[in-house]
């Protein structure tokens, strides 16, 4: 064989084989990102906890408002400006889209009389429109009276809030579970354009209890966990495949014209 010929088609074999390898490595990228506010808000038995805060509890709580404890919801806030940066250093600003949000949570045991025990059931995600809530320093041993509470809870709600889906909790106190949130226009805007993204969860059943870490939680592997991923716009993709096609392209007709 020529060696020149050699050569050439030795270097055509690598750039096709490390093309291979970055196609998947770029088809989609992920960012972790954990909390920057949380807190849970109930009114209690009675509606003696409605101007209390807990936003510096270590879990939060979801519950039905007939259960013994009363009605819990939780509220969590998330900032995105990391993973608009890092989509945009690994594809190009305006050259990827989200492929899909989702929610990792840790459930946990009840540790303080004011929770209701776990329960089995259904609760919802909505994304909140309004990111001006005060997550605020109480506990459940010693509540806050700054901050949100489940009396302000409703001045940061609206109808332009957007339900993200229905979820199943099997009333577990241990373990983790993923939740994959729907992309629907408000909550893609809000994370593609690296803004707050604010999530309230609630009960969407009569009997669901569930207790999982917050923010706070001493062991930082069982926070919770936003998972954003993204891929490429069509058109990157294109351009890769168009590099790849220019270079076999020359290559056959440096060997067509013999100056192989």
């Amino acid at each position: 064989m020529n060696p020149n010929l050699y050569k050439i088609s030795h270097i055509a074999r690598s750039i096709g084989a490390l093309a291979l390898l970055l196609v998947p490595a770029a088809h989609a990228a992920t960012v972790n990102l954990d909390p920057t506010a949380d807190a849970f808000v109930t009114p209690g038995r009675n509606g003696s906890l409605s101007i209390s805060n807990y936003g510096g509890a270590g879990a939060l709580s979801v519950a039905a408002a007939g259960l013994a404890k009363g009605e819990f919801q939780s509220v969590l806030q998330f900032n995105l400006s990391s993973a608009q940066a890092a989509f945009d250093a690994q594809y190009g600003p305006g050259q990827w889209t989200l492929q899909s949000i989702s929610l990792a949570l840790a459930a946990t045991a009840p540790n303080n009389a004011i929770f209701n025990p776990s329960s089995a059931g259904q609760f919802g995600i909505s994304w909140m429109q309004n990111d001006s809530w005060v997550e605020g320093t109480g506990t459940p041993a010693s509540p806050g009276s700054t901050g949100i509470t489940y009396a302000s809870l409703p001045s940061f709600t609206s109808a332009a809030d957007e339900s993200l889906g229905a979820f199943s909790f099997d009333g577990s106190t241990t373990g983790s579970a993923t939740y994959t949130l729907a992309l629907t226009p408000g909550f893609y805007a809000d994370a593609a354009g690296g803004n707050l993204v604010s999530l309230r969860l609630f009960a969407a059943d009569s009997g669901v209890s569930y207790l999982f870490d917050s923010r706070n939680f001493g062991t930082a592997s069982l926070r919770p966990v936003l998972s954003v991923v993204a891929v490429p716009e069509p058109g990157a993709l294109a351009l890769l495949g168009m590099g790849c096609g220019c270079v076999l392209w020359g290559y056959r007709s440096r060997r067509r014209l013999g100056t192989l």
